[in-house]
C-alpha cells in the first residue's frame, strides 16, 4: 500500500522497567508494589518479596539491555518507550539525596539507545511507586506524594534533560479506578476504598502530573511531555437509547483523566458523578493553577474494545486490559480473552484528535500470545507468529486509515517488543515480543534471544515506513 504514515513517524516499542530490568535489589534499588505482586492483579499481594515472582528477575534487561538495544536497532527502533523504577532512584521514595547507581544505569541506558538513533520515549511512573510510599503513606491517597513525585521528576529532568526529549508522566494513569494499589500505591484494600478516597489520590496525580508539565517545560523548554491512558472505546451492546447512554457513561469516566491532562481542568459531567456518589474533591490554593499546564500530546495504550449494556440479562463478561466490559459478540477474542478489534483503534484516534486537537502517540499495543519455540530450516530457533504478524499488520492499517482521516500520530511503539512478564497476571508464557526470551512460568530457562518471525516482519514495515503492510478490507 502507499504509506500515509509521514517521514518523522516514531516506529518502535515498549516496555516497563518493573516487568523487564528483574535486579529487584541491584545497586541500591528499594521495593515498589510490584514486589509484594507475584501474580500481578489475578492473586492478593504477598507481605515481602517471593521467589515465585518472576519480576524479581524479569528478563534480566537491568544486566543484558546492551544487546536487547542492538536488537532493537537491528530493526530499525527510532523511538523506545521505558520506564524509570522510582524505587531505583529514591529506594523508600521520600529520601532526599537519590541513588547515584541508579541514576547511572539510566544514563548508560539511554545513552546506548542514542548510539544508534533511538530516541528514550520514558515514562516517570509505572506501575512502580516505592513500596514504602505505599506502606507509611498510603499512596496517592497522601497529598505529600505530590511532593515526593516533584523531588523525583525535578532529578530526572535535571539528569536526562539532554538525553530524553519524550517524557509520560503516569503510565494508564486511569487505571487506578480498577487497580488502586498497582496503578497508585494505593494500600487500603480496594474494597475498603471509599469513592472519596479513590478520587481524592487522582485528583493528587492529576496536580502531580500537571505539576511535571511546568517543571519540564522550564527545565526543558525543547522536551515533549504527554499524558498516557488506558483507552478502551465502548460500543452500546444495542442501538436500544438505554445502551447508549450506559456506553456514553462509561466513556465519560474514563475521559476524564485525558480530559483534565488537556484541557486543564474538570469537566462538567463529572459533577453529576461526583453529587451523586458523595464524591468532594479538595482542592487546596494553587491547585487550579497548575492543572491549567496542559500536556504537549495524549498517549494512549489500546488492545480491546468493549460494550456496555443496560440490561443486566445481558451482562456477559469479557475480559480485558484491567477493565472488563461486555463481550462483543462481532469480535473475536485472544487466548486471554481480550476481544481484538483493529478498527476500534481508528476510532479511537478520531475521537481523541477531535476531542483534543493535540498530537496522538499510541504507545501500547500487541498480542499476547502462547508462542512456540521451534528451530527452522538453517538450523536457528525462532517463532513462526503469524498471528502476532496478522494483528499488528491489521492494527497498523486502521492507524494509516486515521492519518488519512487528518489525525497527527507522532509514533506507534509495540507493547512488550521484547517478551516480558505479563502485567496482569505475571506470566512468561503470555508473550508479546518480537523477540523470544527463553524463560519459563517456573523460573526455568536460559534467557538467550531469539528472533521471532515478527522480528523480521516489523523490520521491514519499519524500514518502508509502513508501505509493506497489507489492507484485509482491500483482499476482501
Amino acid at each position: 500500500m502507499t504509506t500515509p504514515f509521514p517521514k518523522a513517524f516514531l516506529w518502535g516499542g515498549a516496555v516497563a522497567a518493573n516487568q523487564l530490568e528483574g535486579a529487584y535489589n541491584q545497586d541500591g534499588k528499594g521495593l515498589s508494589v510490584q514486589d509484594v505482586l507475584p501474580k500481578g492483579i489475578s492473586a492478593p499481594r504477598t507481605e515481602e518479596p517471593t521467589s515465585d515472582n518472576l519480576k524479581l528477575v524479569g528478563i534480566d534487561f537491568y544486566n543484558r539491555y546492551k544487546e536487547d538495544i542492538k536488537l532493537f536497532a537491528e530493526m530499525g527502533f527510532k523511538v523506545f518507550r521505558t520506564s524509570i523504577a522510582w524505587s531505583r532512584i529514591f529506594p523508600q521514595g521520600d529520601e532526599l539525596e537519590p541513588n547515584e547507581k541508579g541514576l547511572q544505569f539510566y544514563d548508560d541506558l539511554f545513552d546506548e539507545c542514542l548510539k544508534y538513533g533511538i530516541e528514550p520515549l520514558v515514562t516517570i511512573s509505572h506501575y512502580e511507586t516505592p513500596l514504602h510510599l505505599s506502606k507509611t503513606y498510603n499512596g496517592w491517597v497522601n497529598r505529600q506524594m505530590i511532593g515526593f513525585y516533584e523531588r523525583y521528576v525535578r532529578t530526572l529532568f535535571a539528569r536526562y534533560k539532554g538525553k530524553v526529549k519524550y517524557w509520560l508522566t503516569f503510565n494508564e494513569i486511569n487505571s487506578i479506578l480498577e487497580e488502586p494499589f498497582m496503578s497508585g500505591g494505593i494500600f487500603t484494600p480496594k474494597e475498603q476504598l471509599s469513592k472519596q478516597d479513590l478520587y481524592q489520590a487522582i485528583h493528587h496525580e492529576l496536580v502531580a502530573s500537571a505539576l511535571a508539565v511546568k517543571i519540564g517545560h522550564e527545565m526543558m523548554p525543547e522536551a515533549k511531555i504527554g499524558c498516557m491512558v488506558l483507552s478502551m472505546p465502548t460500543y452500546p451492546l444495542t442501538p436500544n437509547p438505554d445502551d447508549v447512554v450506559k456506553a456514553m457513561h462509561a466513556e465519560q469516566r474514563n475521559d476524564l483523566f485525558a480530559d483534565v491532562h488537556a484541557r486543564g481542568y474538570y469537566p462538567k459531567y463529572i459533577n453529576r458523578y461526583f453529587k451523586e456518589n458523595n464524591i468532594s474533591i479538595q482542592f487546596e490554593d494553587g491547585d487550579a493553577e497548575i492543572l491549567k499546564h496542559t500536556v504537549d500530546f495524549i498517549s494512549f495504550s489500546y488492545y480491546v474494545s468493549i460494550c456496555e449494556t443496560a440490561d443486566p440479562d445481558k451482562r456477559n463478561e469479557g475480559k480485558g486490559n484491567l477493565f472488563a466490559g461486555v463481550q462483543n459478540p462481532y469480535l473475536k477474542a485472544s487466548e486471554w480473552g481480550w476481544q481484538i478489534d483493529p478498527q476500534g483503534l481508528r476510532v479511537t484516534l478520531n475521537k481523541y484528535y477531535d476531542r483534543y486537537q493535540k498530537p496522538l502517540f499510541i504507545v501500547e499495543n500487541g498480542l499476547g500470545a502462547i508462542d512456540e519455540l521451534v528451530t527452522d530450516e538453517q538450523g536457528n530457533k525462532t517463532v513462526i507468529d503469524d498471528y502476532r504478524i496478522q494483528y499488528l499488520n491489521d492494527h497498523l492499517v486502521e492507524v494509516g486509515k486515521a492519518i488519512e482521516d487528518g489525525v497527527e500520530v507522532m509514533g506507534f511503539t509495540s507493547w512488550g517488543c521484547i517478551d516480558l512478564v505479563s502485567a496482569s497476571t505475571a506470566e512468561m508464557k503470555k508473550r508479546y515480543g518480537f523477540i523470544y526470551v527463553d524463560r519459563n512460568n517456573d523460573g526455568t530457562g536460559s534467557l538467550e534471544r531469539y528472533k521471532k518471525k515478527s522480528f523480521d516482519w516489523y523490520k521491514e514495515v519499519i524500514g518502508t515506513n509502513g508501505a509493506s503492510l497489507t489492507d484485509p478490507a482491500a483482499e476482501k
